[in-house]
């Protein structure tokens, strides 16, 4: 009985040293867990949270004042008022960023405007400026030189008018939307004409200025496809490109070709001022009206008298003072000159780049709006 007792004793104590071994054996799962659990969420959730954030809270870029910048402003051709107006907002640009750099303002004569406006980036490029601002007259002929003028490190913008294809230029101030232009020329004439509707011409700058180009593309547009303006009958277009003898003759030389015609659209100010002086000079006024796009101080007699009822416009002033901004943001590289970019210019306000919807391809800021100015506001938009 002994010898079974002490037997039993130690198979007790054997088996109570095996469930000893064994129980640390199963301690180690519980220790897993921990181990992994903290290494997944630092590596997840922190690294994209802080990227998204700046891209939220980040603002329109803001010019920094005192850059040397030499600058360039070539209008299409000199002894336009609009550009001098133009000139006198970039100057007002010019002061107020403080640049120590050159503003320049360059340009052609009328009879020389295309292969002046060539000669004139040619020569920029030559003497390395750093940024030219053109409103372009030459139509796509203008590229070879805009290309040079890129590859030697200068920025091109264009304002008014831009190169068609966009080849060499970076970004386009447009004054308003060049599609809703056409619009307000069909809406004008509408109005004037009267729901019965009637014949009219248009006469323009020069057949290679890109703006007039496609403002009246966009204007036969808007006569083809909307219902509304289906009355108004197109007869011809004309150029008087851009100087006032010769926008006066082409002016009295559509009345002589179309007897039944009722209205010019000239969507120039040297046109339209022209044609108003032509249909006052010979008492047509009564039978034939104006329109298009003028300069209140040009026109207010004109309209006064019943010549030109109804035009409209935008401020040259600030067109001038935008495309200087949109220029020197780009030549000290604050803005890249890309589709969402943000920025502000000065007493204007905030801007963005976007795709130019009226070109296949290109870039614009888009400046705007359009007034309509008539005998309620001319006189005061006059002084």
């Amino acid at each position: 009985m002994k010898a079974i007792a002490m037997r039993l004793i130690a198979v007790l104590v054997i088996l109570s040293l095996v469930l000893t071994a064994c129980a640390p054996a199963a301690t180690p799962a519980p220790t897993q867990p921990p181990t992994q659990a903290p290494t997944q969420p630092p590596t997840a959730a922190p690294t994209q949270a802080p990227t998204a954030a700046p891209t939220k809270a980040a603002g329109p870029v803001k010019a920094t004042p005192g850059k040397k910048v030499d600058m360039v402003l070539l209008p299409k051709f000199l002894g336009n008022i609009v550009f001098d107006q133009a000139y006198a907002g970039a100057q007002e640009a010019h002061k107020e960023l403080q640049n120590p750099g050159q503003l320049q303002f360059l340009g052609p004569t009328p009879e020389n405007s295309v292969a002046g406006q060539i000669e004139i980036i040619t020569a920029a490029t030559t003497q390395r400026v750093n940024a030219i601002m053109i409103s372009n007259n030459a139509g796509d002929q203008i590229v070879p030189a805009v290309k040079k003028a890129r590859e030697a490190g200068i920025t091109v913008v264009t304002w008014d008018s831009p190169i068609p294809s966009a080849e060499g230029e970076q970004v386009f101030v447009a004054q308003v939307d060049f599609n809703e232009t056409g619009r307000v020329m069909a809406e004008m004439a509408l109005h004037i004409l009267g729901e019965g509707g009637g014949k009219l011409a248009i006469l323009s700058a020069s057949p290679d200025a890109a703006n007039q180009n496609a403002w009246i593309a966009a204007f036969k547009e808007v006569l083809k496809t909307d219902p509304k303006y289906s009355k108004l009958e197109l007869l011809d277009i004309v150029y008087g490109n851009d100087q006032f003898e010769d926008s006066y003759r082409q002016a009295l030389a559509l009345v002589d070709k179309y007897p039944d015609m009722r209205l010019i659209m000239a969507p120039t100010t040297i046109g339209i001022a022209a044609a108003s002086k032509a249909m006052q000079d010979e008492g047509l006024c009564d039978k034939v009206k104006v329109s298009g796009l003028g300069l209140p101080v040009e026109m207010v007699s004109y309209t006064l008298n019943g010549c030109a009822p109804e035009f409209a416009l935008w401020s040259f002033t600030d067109l001038g003072y935008l495309t200087y901004y949109v220029t020197y943001l780009l030549a000290t590289g604050a803005i890249k000159g890309e589709i969402g970019e943000r920025f502000e210019a000065g007493r204007m306000g905030t801007y963005t780049i976007e795709k130019d919807p009226t070109r296949p391809v290109g870039l614009r800021v888009l400046m705007g709006p359009f007034s309509i100015y008539n005998k309620d506001n001319v006189e005061a938009e006059a002084k």
